[in-house]
């Protein structure tokens, strides 16, 4: 009997015999050592092998098909918060810079406790020496290069900060508003030496030469010290004597621009990894000193809060405007004079006409810094009236040409993109 089991066991099924269907798994009873193998091992051979046909039907749970409505909807939805958050995405990341800076103003207005504090311990300086430490970073030995075959930019630069937009002082004062000292604030504020920071932030992300950039920043706010004074006493002031703390001023300067700039060139120069960092993440670097730069408005939003809600909302608009119309014609006045140079001096083969050159002359040369002219209005004793109204439509005035030249800089990068899209 057991020898006809074991036969059975082991034959192979017969085209005949009916097939067993398992609606449900069972374990399969232990293997039976048929006594017929030659081979001792554990292991069957082929002749000695058993086949048990089994067809295991897979039952469907109730709730299945309800998990996969429910699967199919979170997909759903998390395709739709997808395909929003694409497009915010980049929509914040080609206007990172003035949405720094308009989150800056919106901050200071909101809550200029914060501001103020931060004003206390210095925190516009420190953000002045880390983007100026950045810059050096940045700084190839490629772009010294550069800055010093468009030599002939530079100097016109020059000119144009110190000598010849000052000259639009006198027409600035012939306008009457009360109060008078947002005019006289306005005068002064053009006679002052270019941004310390955002004309080369706005430069650097600009792709355009960083190192001509610094070059007219660093020189020009030195040579600054010098001529300010001078165009003060010319066109604003006729007959007033106007002092400048020189020292105090030129020590200022250069502990913010030119050491944190050396010292970001000897960090590049000193460790080959560091370079290779920088120049492989030149866009972060430029979102950090965005950042950096934001904190300028939010400071000076902050500090001058109290004065700006004394002052009549449309007498505000009305400086703000004027700012606006300062800024737009130094752009058209440079715009005008390097495109007539580079027209005379041989064409698109001059180097007026090189676009790297163009843009860091018109983004230097068209902006006025804050942070001098405050520090001349302090050693002013009240002269021009007071120091807080000569400030605030300055403050107006600085946040304008700075968002105003973002919104430029967002244009010619989304120009300059658009071919490399259509490929």
């Amino acid at each position: 009997m057991a020898g006809t089991i074991q036969t059975l066991m082991l034959a192979p099924p017969s085209p005949h015999t009916p097939r067993l269907l398992f609606r449900h798994w069972a374990p399969s009873p232990p293997a039976v050592r048929p006594r017929s193998c030659s081979n001792p091992s554990l292991s069957f051979n082929h002749s000695c092998s058993v086949r048990v046909p089994t067809i295991i039907r897979a039952c469907k749970s109730s709730n299945q098909d309800g998990g996969n409505g429910s699967e199919a909807a979170r997909s759903s939805d998390s395709a739709k918060e997808a395909g929003w958050g694409k497009p915010l995405l980049s929509f914040v990341g080609n206007n990172f810079l003035p949405l720094a800076l308009m989150g800056g103003v919106v901050l200071g207005l909101a809550n200029p406790s914060l501001g103020c504090l931060a004003d206390r311990y210095k925190l516009s300086k420190f953000s002045t020496f880390a983007i100026f430490i950045i810059s050096g970073m940045t700084l190839r030995n490629g772009d010294i290069g550069a800055a010093a075959e468009a030599w002939p930019v530079g100097v016109l630069g020059l000119f144009s900060i110190l000598v010849f937009t000052p000259c639009f002082s006198r027409a600035i004062v012939q306008i009457h508003l009360q109060p008078q000292e947002f005019v006289s604030g306005l005068a002064i504020f053009c006679c002052m030496p270019t941004t310390l920071s955002s004309g080369v932030a706005l430069t650097q992300l600009a792709g355009g030469n960083s190192a001509l950039a610094l070059a007219m920043t660093v020189i020009s706010s030195l040579l600054g010290i010098l001529m300010v004074p001078f165009s003060i006493a010319k066109y604003v002031a006729t007959g007033v004597g106007v002092t400048v703390p020189t020292k105090e001023l030129f020590r200022s300067l250069v502990t913010t621009l030119l050491i944190p700039l050396i010292l970001g060139k000897i960090f590049r120069e000193s460790f080959k990894g560091l370079a290779d960092f920088v120049d492989q993440n030149r866009r972060l670097f430029s979102r950090i000193s965005a950042v950096l730069l934001s904190l300028v408005p939010w400071i000076q939003v902050s500090r001058s809060r109290s004065l700006l809600l004394m002052v009549k909302p449309a007498v505000f608009l009305v400086a703000v405007g004027m700012g606006i119309i300062l800024h737009l014609v130094l752009l058209a006045f440079n715009a005008i004079s390097i495109n007539s140079l580079a027209a005379l001096s041989g064409g698109d083969h001059s180097v007026f006409s090189k676009k790297e050159n163009a843009t860091a002359f018109l983004l230097v040369a068209s902006q006025k810094t804050l942070p001098v002219l405050v520090a001349v209005v302090e050693q002013l004793g009240g002269a021009f009236g007071e120091s807080g109204l000569l400030v605030l439509p300055c403050v107006a005035a600085h946040l304008v040409q700075i968002i105003i030249d973002s919104v430029l800089v967002n244009g010619w990068l989304r120009k300059d993109a658009a071919p490399k899209t259509a490929r």
